[in-house]
């Protein structure tokens, strides 16, 4: 089992992190696996939270979030396009990616659903999984992984050499 964490206090620097390695590894011929947030778009909302995901390896691209009025400080994720997505991503035949990302470890995978199963399928069939970790998630993430996973520093270098180091 390989299985590596991203955790990074700057908000947003994982998404982004995650995005730019997906797509380097692709244009170095990998077949990826997973999900990374799509930054095709600019947020309507102050605080950025407006997010759109894309599934690996060539989308779709999903609006995992909603409009709840000016004002609001809820959280605007919507549970129905994060099953959507997950739906996808499981649907997807990923036995043969070179690794699967998931962008964010959140609130839904600390509570054992989410994209845990789709983790536990990659892993089962021996593809490398890289997570990006909110540090509010990350003992919930820690729990999971039962200590397995390496956790990388948010800088590309350190999280190619280790896609690098021992993949298929």
């Amino acid at each position: 089992m390989k299985m590596a964490s991203v955790t990074s206090d700057e908000r947003g620097a994982v998404d982004r992190l995650l995005s730019d390695i997906a797509e380097r590894l692709q244009a170095d011929g990998a077949t990826l696996a997973g999900i990374v947030k799509d930054h095709s778009h600019d947020s309507r909302f102050a605080n950025g939270c407006d997010a759109k995901v894309r599934v690996l390896p060539e989308g779709p691209v999903i609006q995992i979030t909603q409009d709840l009025g000016a004002g609001s400080d809820a959280c605007r994720l919507d549970p129905g396009a994060i099953a959507h997505a997950v739906a996808t991503v499981e649907a997807a035949a990923f036995e043969n990616a070179d690794l699967f990302i998931l962008n964010k470890f959140g609130p839904e995978e600390a509570a054992g659903r989410g994209f845990c199963n789709a983790i536990a399928a990659a892993l089962e069939h021996g593809i490398p999984v890289l997570v990006g970790v909110g540090s509010a998630s990350k003992p919930a993430f820690d729990s999971f992984a039962g200590g397995l996973a390496t956790a990388l520093a948010p800088q590309p270098d350190a999280i190619l050499a280790w896609y690098r180091k021992g993949t298929r």
